[in-house]
């Protein structure tokens, strides 16, 4: 029998394990006080309602805590964590609307996530290991950048903030359970630490630049341009979001389709785009070094998540070629359109005037070559003729010609983040 003391040092059941155990919470009896008669007392008026509170602890609810057990349905829970089969085969797996145990990392079926995932690992880093004293004295310096180069900074590290924010919760709350392969599960957790980590890194440098936190993080309300594209992403998780929400019909499973394409092809593949040309055209300058050594790192982790996400896309076509109708194409076509029309916008936005070596017409041209490659990755038409790369220094940092996905050649490889040097 507990003792008054181990009674109450026992610490309180999880609300999830009571649940499990269908065992009501213990309230201890109030204990009534009375001023003591004689010195000879050494019990108290509790000790009866500490052993009723014993007697069910170690009878009746014990009891019936092993009954529930009995009455466990465990070939149900098998049926659940299984599917149909009991031990997996390479054949029985598919990207969407699989019944095989999702619990079962091997054997392997797309060799590409798992080497995604392998590669996303050895790509860690950490806001903390860049050092931003430069970008702290030049912010802080009266007219060591100009009114323009300081909307640039502002701006992006608004939108961005941001927009890795809602990144991660569509991959959290909507893509995570709507994926039925395990390995590809693997590396969108993965994604969604470095997520994490991206929205991190804005905050270190708005922190470290000493910005106006409120303004910042609230300029996706209140800026118009940065406002369009967070809204434009947010309409393509709001169905998915509902936990209610299941694929398995070709209406649901175009809806994921639509919002893989959204937010790879579009939110990743597009609307990043603009902001990160800006911001390491400053670090080539010899300005805000911190601050684009960040974003350096991040447009790594982000092609890395682009080729992935269009690897999911094609593979889904693959298996389910009756989702790729004449409309699919010309609601994806659509899509990654209007997504290069509101990221012009948000250059002309950011950039009224030329600056950093750059103006909007040619980061409306930049946009266009970026849109025919998304459209090209997921087997569209091209829909810009004639538009070349007018930064081709983006190239070298990022390399556009290996921002290829699995279908048609191996991703680039990667160092670790501490490996990385800037020239």
């Amino acid at each position: 029998m507990l003792t008054w003391d181990e009674f109450h040092q026992e610490e309180p059941l999880t609300q999830p394990a009571q649940d499990a155990l269908d065992t009501p919470v213990l309230q201890t009896p109030a204990v009534q006080k009375s001023p003591p008669s004689t010195p000879k007392a050494v019990s108290t008026p509790a000790q009866p309602a500490l052993e009723t509170v014993n007697k069910k602890i170690n009878g009746s609810a014990l009891e019936q805590a092993i009954h529930d057990l009995m009455d466990l349905d465990v070939s149900a829970g098998l049926e659940e964590l299984e599917g149909t089969a009991t031990r997996v085969k390479v054949d029985d797996k598919r990207m969407i609307n699989c019944r095989a145990d999702l619990n079962q990392l091997v054997p392997f079926k797309y060799d590409w996530a798992w080497q995604k995932y392998l590669d996303g690992c050895a790509n860690h880093w950490m806001p903390q290991e860049v050092n931003m004293n430069a970008d702290i004295s030049l912010w802080k310096t009266p007219g060591a950048l100009t009114e323009d180069e300081r909307l640039i900074v502002k701006r992006n590290l608004g939108f961005f903030s941001t927009a890795d924010s809602l990144v991660a919760n569509n991959l959290v709350l909507a893509i995570y359970r709507l994926i039925t392969n395990p390995e590809c599960r693997q590396y969108i957790l993965r994604q969604a630490f470095e997520e994490a980590i991206h929205t991190h890194a804005y905050q270190y440098c708005i922190e470290s630049l000493g910005m106006d936190e409120g303004e910042i993080f609230n300029m996706y309300h209140e800026v118009p341009s940065v406002a369009k594209k967070a809204s434009w992403g947010l309409k393509y998780t709001r169905s998915l979001s509902d936990p209610n929400f299941k694929t398995g019909t070709t209406e649901t499973d175009q809806e994921l389709l639509k919002n893989l394409i959204a937010f790879y092809c579009c939110l990743e593949g597009i609307f990043f785009y603009c902001g990160f040309t800006q911001i390491l055209s400053m670090g080539r300058r010899n300005k805000m070094t911190g601050t684009s050594e960040q974003f350096q790192y991040i447009l790594r982790d982000e092609s890395m998540h682009l080729n992935f996400g269009i690897d999911m896309i094609n593979q889904i076509k693959l298996e389910n070629p009756h989702l790729w109708t004449d409309d699919m194409r010309e609601e994806a076509t659509r899509m990654i359109l209007q997504a290069t029309q509101l990221e012009i916008e948000y250059a002309r936005d950011t950039m009224p005037r030329g600056v950093l070596g750059m103006n909007a017409p040619m980061m409306e041209e930049y946009l266009q070559f970026i849109a025919n490659r998304r459209l090209v990755q997921i087997g569209l038409s091209e829909q810009f003729t004639g538009v070349n790369n007018p930064f081709p220094w983006m190239s070298e940092i990022m390399d556009l010609r290996k921002e290829k996905n699995f279908f048609e050649t191996r991703v680039i490889e990667y160092q670790t983040g501490g490996a990385l040097s800037w020239e």
